[in-house]
C-alpha cells in the first residue's frame, strides 16, 4: 500500500497505520514497524496525536480506527454546579480535554465528570476501583442522563454509550473495545499507574481523558506517568480551601496513649528481635523492595520465621494496646448519639473491636449486599458506629459520619486524607472531628508524623 492514502485501524489495543510512505508513517507519534505483522503501529493512546499531525500536515487519511460518533448527552437535572465544579471542567476543557482534576472527597467529582460528558459529546467510559463504586456511579449516571447505562464488573458485561467499569474489568477487556469510547474518565485515578491498569489508558484511543482523585501522589513516585496516560494536573483544590462552604467544618485531634509496662517490654523485645535479623541480613524496610526482601529471607530459616513473627507481634502491640481500647471506649461515650467510623490497619483488630464493643464491622470479607445494607443502616441512624480496616478508605459515600477515630493505619498521607474525607461530606450542620490515637514510645509516632504531611492536617 506504499504511496496510497494513509489508513488508520484499531487492532487489539494499537493503531495500525497503512498506506502513505514509510517516511510519513515513521514520523507519526509512537509509530514503529512491527516485524511480526510487517505493519506500522502505535499504542492506541497515540490516536489523537496521530490524527492531529495528519490534519496539521494536511495528509489525506481514512479513519477506520474510531468505532464511535459524536453524540449529545444532555443532563436531565436542574442542579447547578458549584463554582469549583464549573471551574474544574472549564479549565480541563481549555487544556484540550485532557488532564487531572484534583478535588477533596465530598466535593462532587462525580457531577463534574457528568458535566465533562455533556461538554465532550462523545461516548464515555468511566473506570473506578470497586464494585461499590461502579454501583454508586451507575445510580448517579442513570439519575442524571437516563436511558441505558452500561456496566462492566461484578458479573455484568453490558457495553452502552455511557458505561462504568471496574479497573479490573477494563484491564481484562479493553483491547477488544478500546476504540468505542471518545472520553475516558478514570475515577480515583491514583490506581491507574499500576503496571496492569496503565494498559487501560494505553490501549484506549479516547482523545479526551479526565482523571479524578483527591490524592494524586503515590508512594512509588509513579504519578509521573499521569501526563503520558491522561494529561497533567490542570485543576486542584485542597480540603482547607473548600471546608465550610462545600465541605463540613472539621478538626483533627491527635491523642497519645501509653503501653503498660508489660506491653512496652514485650514490644521492645520483639522489635529488637526482628531488627537484629534485618541488620544481619542487610535489609532496610525503607529501601527498594525492602519488605519483599524481608518476607523472602524470613521464609528461608527458623530464625527468619521467628523474626517475622516478632514483627507481627510488635505491630499487634502497637496497633491495639489496652490503652487504645480504653481510649476508644472514652471517645465512643463522649460522642454518643453521633455517627462514628473507627479505622484500623488490620482485620484482626476490626473483629476484636466488633466483639468487645458489639459494633458492626466491615472488611474486605463482607459481601457487597451485606455491606450495602450496613451502610444504609448507618446512614439512617439504625447503626451509629461502624468499625473497618481499609475498605471504607476510598470512594464509599457515608455523609452522615461526623466522627472518625483512627486507631492504626499506614504511613501514607493518601490513606489519612481519604479517612478524613469519609467524614467531610456536608450533612446538616455537622462539625466533623477526626481523632488519631497514637501509642507513645512506639514506631507509630514516626508513622503518625509521616501520614500528617498534608495541608489538611496543618
Amino acid at each position: 500500500m506504499e504511496g496510497t492514502q494513509i489508513q488508520l485501524s484499531y487492532d487489539g489495543g494499537s493503531i495500525v497505520v497503512e498506506g502513505g510512505t514509510e517516511a510519513v508513517r515513521e514520523t507519526l507519534p509512537g509509530c514503529v514497524f512491527d516485524s511480526r505483522t510487517q505493519l506500522h503501529r502505535a499504542p492506541a493512546r497515540q490516536y489523537r496525536a496521530i490524527v492531529e499531525q495528519l490534519r496539521r500536515e494536511r495528509i489525506d487519511y481514512t479513519d477506520k480506527a474510531r468505532a464511535y460518533e459524536p453524540k449529545a448527552f444532555p443532563l436531565k437535572t436542574d442542579r447547578l454546579p458549584f463554582p469549583h465544579q464549573s471551574e474544574g471542567v472549564d479549565t480541563w476543557w481549555r487544556a484540550g480535554g485532557s488532564g487531572l482534576v484534583v478535588l477533596p472527597t465530598g466535593t462532587g467529582k462525580t457531577f463534574l465528570a457528568m458535566l465533562a460528558i455533556t461538554k465532550v459529546g462523545r461516548p464515555a467510559l468511566v473506570v473506578t476501583p470497586t464494585i461499590d463504586l461502579i454501583n454508586q456511579w451507575h445510580r448517579e449516571l442513570n439519575e442524571h442522563f437516563g436511558g441505558d447505562i452500561g456496566m462492566l464488573g461484578g458479573g455484568a458485561y453490558d457495553l452502552q454509550p455511557i458505561t462504568v467499569s471496574t479497573y479490573d474489568s477494563a484491564y481484562m477487556h479493553v483491547e477488544r473495545w478500546g476504540n468505542r469510547y471518545g472520553l475516558l474518565i478514570c475515577d480515583e485515578c491514583h490506581h491507574l499507574p499500576g503496571p496492569s491498569y496503565q494498559m487501560i489508558a494505553t490501549m484506549s484511543i479516547a482523545p479526551f481523558r479526565l482523571g479524578l482523585t483527591a490524592t494524586p501522589e503515590r508512594a512509588d513516585g509513579l504519578e509521573s506517568v499521569y501526563e503520558e496516560l491522561l494529561g497533567p494536573i490542570v485543576y486542584r483544590r485542597e480540603i482547607h480551601q473548600l471546608a465550610g462552604e462545600f465541605l463540613a467544618e472539621y478538626r483533627t485531634v491527635r491523642v497519645y496513649v501509653d503501653l503498660t509496662a508489660e506491653e512496652q517490654q514485650s514490644y521492645q523485645t520483639h522489635r529488637d528481635k526482628y531488627r537484629q535479623f534485618l541488620s544481619r541480613s542487610g535489609i532496610s524496610l525503607g529501601g527498594p523492595n525492602g519488605w519483599q526482601r524481608f518476607v523472602v529471607e524470613a521464609s528461608r530459616s527458623a530464625e527468619g520465621r521467628a523474626a517475622y513473627q516478632a514483627y507481627r507481634e510488635q505491630k499487634r502491640l502497637e496497633r491495639a494496646p489496652l490503652a487504645k481500647l480504653t481510649k476508644l471506649a472514652e471517645l465512643m461515650e463522649r460522642h454518643r448519639g453521633e455517627r462514628i467510623l473507627i479505622f484500623t490497619a488490620d482485620n484482626a483488630t476490626v473483629y476484636r473491636i466488633s466483639r468487645q464493643f458489639l459494633v458492626p464491622a466491615i472488611t474486605h470479607q463482607t459481601k457487597a449486599k451485606e455491606r450495602r445494607r450496613m451502610l444504609e443502616r448507618f446512614h439512617s441512624g439504625e447503626y451509629s458506629i461502624m468499625v473497618t480496616s481499609q475498605v471504607l478508605n476510598e470512594g464509599v459515600d457515608v455523609p452522615a459520619a461526623a466522627v472518625g477515630i483512627v486507631l492504626s493505619g499506614t504511613g501514607t498521607t493518601r490513606e489519612n486524607v481519604q479517612r478524613l474525607g469519609r467524614i467531610l461530606r456536608k450533612f446538616g450542620d455537622k462539625q466533623a472531628l477526626l481523632y488519631e490515637v497514637v501509642a507513645r514510645g512506639t514506631a507509630e509516632e514516626f508513622t503518625s508524623e509521616r501520614r500528617r504531611q498534608h495541608t489538611a492536617f496543618k
